[in-house]
């Protein structure tokens, strides 16, 4: 007798795996999502128990109450289930709480977990189920606790004392802010000293090049010579002084490869090079896990999972980089030992592997065609990043000269790649090296003077922080995991508590006021190291070395009497501006309206009424100006306004009101069209391109501003390309290659 074939359900977090897991698992297999999490605190109260060992009580989330059903009555007809939420802690709790749901017997639930979607790993997975690990939900139920006891303690206390504003207060994003903030204040107080440095473009017969001083009257030069230079600069040209070339130096290094991606290095070099934020980051790096449907191979899993913390690789994975870079670039790119990563912080967790594609022979050229740009950006850089780390070093050959001129010794030096190495798929700078240019010298060349160059420059505060950054900054201070790094910069954004300014994050009035209050009332909430000890004690529960509800005891008691000692001692907070009430006179303060936004009202409020917009730096807007324009669907005059996203439109009718925005143009005709104008205009994340204003008309765009000069190589329009090593203007056709500098206009 035929044995009757098994019918088992698989619940995943999100419906985007279900068809990779489908085509791997096969028929016998229903694959169900639970859509994240399905249960929750109960709304408005603490949802644990303090008099009883701080015992959580959860709630079917009610939008979920039909996906609860939909899961128990499949899991009730199944012979198997098996519970594969995503492979961390917040995956582990997930699958918990389904079990909870779901009414059938523990002898048929089983968890499994896998680090990428891919045949081998979701088979290895299936064949080696295990029990729910209880010690990874006891921390992950930990830190929501934490965070509960924190936002439903701290919270009220804020709207009773800054009642003007809808505050609320967390347990790691209030570091995040004090870190912005933090920062401000150092730019606020920084004061820049003047230094000089002092270089000299010298000839060998029609070749130029540059030199760096050194030394003078055998004393080196600082990097910030703080002198005026007037001395040194009238003794190089003083007649018949000899510049000869005295000595040179030639030394080979080696420059190694790094480390395939983890969460914060891949968060950070998508910002660098791509221009991503956080949250866009790891959401394309989602659906690149999940799987994408890459033609005739179907869905497929692209990349390992995406939060992890960990370098290590597996040896599969290593052995198949093996293979790829030996048959498609020979075997001088694949090191004698393989490269072995392991990352030195105390806070490792260690869960799972470095970020890497799942398939190394899917190239991303090969697959460009089934993902976005965007997909295929980041698919390339995580692609890139990790068969670079699996390559031999790149051989470099430092030429250095030294350069004699009586009393003055001047430096230069070149770098030539001898073997690209691992350079050969990934370059780790964020630019494109510019390679330095020297003439064929020989000791004892002489060499003209052509001009002597000095240069005043002025220290530089330390930058704000980008979302990148900021990351970098949390992960160095040990607060935050993986998981929680995107939804602590989107929450202090969301909040109004920081802002972002030219990519840079800046705290808003709100911001600092709120910190402010939170470092004078709950030191230890805001304390660094305090918030980094909590995260290595989640760790400990995890690891079963640390009882849960004893590590919030030891945190509750010392917090209540915090929160109790800001109830009594807090003052009453209102942000006040330096603008009067036009009405009566008043001082006119910063409030916040339920949705977020900030405006200026009256402080005699509800007395006086008056409410004033607030521009983009936080001031008064100024007040409305009369225009010549005619309102396009009414006809009525239109004025000009500024609202917190700069200045706008709107009509006079009051039965219209109709809005538009001010479009800001560079003044330069469209070459594509001959009729429109160049206008600075925002995609949909926020970068800002420029395109003609007759769109849709006419298509012509540029990421690079465009300016009023023609090329005189092909006379295509010339463009604004500005890095951190050089300002030019280049041709905006990329078959020309016409550069010059700025500065020569």
């Amino acid at each position: 007798m035929a044995k009757k074939k098994e019918n088992i359900l698989v619940i995943v977090e999100s419906p985007a795996k279900s068809k990779t897991i489908k085509k791997i698992l096969g028929s016998s297999y229903e694959i169900e999502a639970s859509y994240g999490h399905i249960r929750d605190f109960p709304p408005k109260v603490l949802g644990f128990d303090v008099q009883n060992d701080f015992t959580p009580t959860f709630e079917v989330i009610p939008e979920k109450k039909a996906v609860v059903k939909k899961l128990n009555d499949m899991a009730q007809k199944a012979d198997k289930v098996y519970l594969a939420s995503d492979p961390d802690r917040e995956g582990e709790a997930i699958a918990w709480h389904v079990r909870q749901v779901i009414n059938v017997p523990d002898e048929k639930v089983y968890r499994i977990e896998f680090n990428e979607i891919t045949p081998k790993a979701v088979t290895y997975a299936v064949e080696h189920s295990r029990q729910i690990d209880m010690s990874r939900v006891k921390a992950q139920q930990t830190r929501q606790i934490l965070d509960r006891l924190v936002g439903y303690k701290i919270s009220p206390v804020l709207w009773e004392k800054m009642r003007n504003y809808h505050l609320s207060a967390g347990r790691v994003q209030s570091v995040a802010l004090k870190m912005i903030c933090e920062r401000e204040d150092e730019i606020k107080a920084f004061t820049p000293v003047e230094y000089w440095t002092i270089s000299a473009d010298l000839l060998k017969n029609k070749a130029k090049f540059t030199a760096e001083l050194a030394k003078y009257k055998n004393s080196k030069i600082q990097k910030k010579y703080s002198e005026a230079p007037n001395k040194i600069v009238s003794y190089l040209k003083e007649k018949e002084r000899e510049f000869t070339v005295s000595k040179i130096t030639t030394r080979n290094s080696q420059r190694k490869p790094t480390a395939p991606f983890i969460t914060s290095t891949l968060q950070r070099e998508a910002s660098n090079k791509l221009g991503y934020g956080v949250s866009k980051t790891m959401q394309i790096a989602q659906k690149l896990y999940e799987g994408i449907d890459i033609g005739t191979d179907g869905p497929v899993g692209l990349i390992t999972y995406m939060r992890t913390d960990s370098v290590r690789i597996s040896d599969d994975a290593q052995a198949a980089a093996k293979e790829f870079i030996i048959q498609n670039f020979g075997d001088k790119y694949y090191p004698k030992t393989p490269n072995n990563y392991v990352k030195k912080s105390k806070n490792v967790q260690d869960a799972h592997e470095a970020i890497r594609p799942s398939y190394i022979d899917k190239t991303p050229e090969s697959i460009k065609q089934y993902l976005t740009n965007e997909q295929y950006q980041l698919y390339k850089l995580i692609w890139s990043k990790f068969t670079a780390s699996q390559m031999e070093n790149a051989s470099v050959k430092n030429t250095t000269v030294d350069i004699e001129a009586g009393d003055c010794l001047f430096k230069a030096g070149v770098s030539k790649i001898v073997f690209d190495g691992y350079l050969k798929i990934y370059n780790d700078n964020d630019e494109a090296e510019e390679p330095s240019k020297i003439p064929d010298l020989k000791e004892g060349d002489n060499l003209k003077l052509k001009e002597v160059l000095p240069k005043q420059h002025f220290t530089s505060p330390p930058p704000r922080y980008t979302e990148a950054s900021l990351v970098k900054a949390l992960e160095e201070h040990g607060i935050g995991r993986p998981s929680t790094y995107a939804p602590i910069i989107s929450k202090i954004q969301q909040k109004n508590y920081v802002e972002k300014i030219e990519k840079a994050l800046a705290p808003t009035l709100l911001g600092q006021t709120l910190c402010k209050q939170l470092i004078q009332h709950f030191k230890d909430i805001m304390n660094y190291e305090f918030t980094a000890n909590m995260e290595t004690k989640l760790d400990e529960i995890a690891e079963d070395k640390l009882k849960w509800n004893e590590v919030i005891k030891e945190f509750y008691t010392p917090f209540i009497e915090t929160v109790s000692g800001a109830k009594q001692n807090m003052e009453r907070v209102a942000i006040e501006s330096d603008t009067l009430c036009p009405n009566c006179g008043s001082k006119m303060i910063v409030r916040t309206s339920r949705y977020g936004t900030q405006f200026l009202g009256c402080s005699k409020y509800p007395e006086c009424k008056t409410m004033l917009p607030l521009n983009k730096d936080g001031q008064a807007a100024e007040p409305p100006k009369e225009t010549d324009e005619k309102c396009e669907k009414c006809s009525s005059p239109m004025i000009q306004k500024t609202g917190p996203y700069g200045p706008y439109l709107e009509c006079t009718n009051e039965s219209c009101k109709h809005r538009k925005r001010i479009i800001k143009s560079t003044g330069v005709k469209c070459p594509k069209c001959e009729t429109g104008e160049i206008v600075f205009k925002k995609s949909k994340y926020g970068r800002v391109f420029f395109g003609c204003n007759n769109y849709p008309n006419c298509d012509f765009v540029s990421w690079y501003e465009p300016v009023n000069e023609k090329c005189p190589e092909c006379g295509s329009i010339l463009v604004k390309k500005i890095t951190k090593k050089a300002k030019k203007l280049e041709c905006g056709n990329k078959e020309c290659s016409f550069s010059k500098d700025m500065e020569e206009e």
